[in-house]
């Protein structure tokens, strides 16, 4: 089987379009309907990406695993606390990936990254930790969240709070990818 190229439209609906539906049906129906939605869109957008890329990317997956687990106990038992305990254990386990990679001798941020990102050992190790502890904030936010406010803070923060810390966090690599950065060989 040979591999297509995703659309990059395609592949950012595929990624940012679940938590985008899921945020849609909250707000027009609840959080049970959101939590189908979420389950639905996720499970999608993983055949999606296997359509086109021949494989199933690692992450997807234990996000797709997890979102339908969760999810689904969620809608069974009609018991929020279900979903709003997913993305402490996403990022947990993500966390705890990352450590036991680099404790195995395998970087999994330069795996994934490798081929968007090109720096020297030091400096995907440097990232690598950087994430680790980024997750683990993330966890311990969350559970503060659900645990302390209410369900539509919860939301509201998962969608744009945690989306938003990503996209800062990344912005606050510029200097670490800039000093450990190495020269692209296919530039002539």
């Amino acid at each position: 089987m040979s591999q297509r190229q995703m659309p990059q439209g395609i592949k950012t609906a595929t990624e940012l379009g679940p938590i985008g539906l899921f945020f849609g049906a909250y707000y027009l129906y609840d959080l049970y309907v959101a939590t189908g939605v979420i389950i639905v869109t996720t499970l999608i957008g993983l055949a999606i990406s296997y359509y086109y890329e021949r494989k199933l990317p690692l992450m997807p997956v234990v996000t797709a695993v997890i979102v339908t687990i969760f999810g689904g106990l969620t809608l069974y038992l009609q018991d929020e606390t279900f979903i709003k305990m997913k993305p402490t254990i996403i990022y947990f386990l993500f966390a705890t990936a990352l450590v036991a990679g680099l404790l195995l001798k395998k970087n999994f941020v330069q795996v994934i990254f490798g081929n968007v990102w090109k720096l020297d050992e030091d400096g995907w190790s440097k990232l690598t930790w950087r994430l680790v502890v980024f997750f683990l904030a993330m966890a311990v936010v969350n559970e503060i969240v659900w645990r302390q406010f209410s369900t539509e803070l919860w939301v509201n923060i998962k969608v744009f709070g945690f989306t938003a810390a990503t996209f800062v966090f990344f912005l606050m690599q510029m200097p670490l990818f800039k000093k450990h950065g190495l020269e692209s060989d296919s530039e002539s």
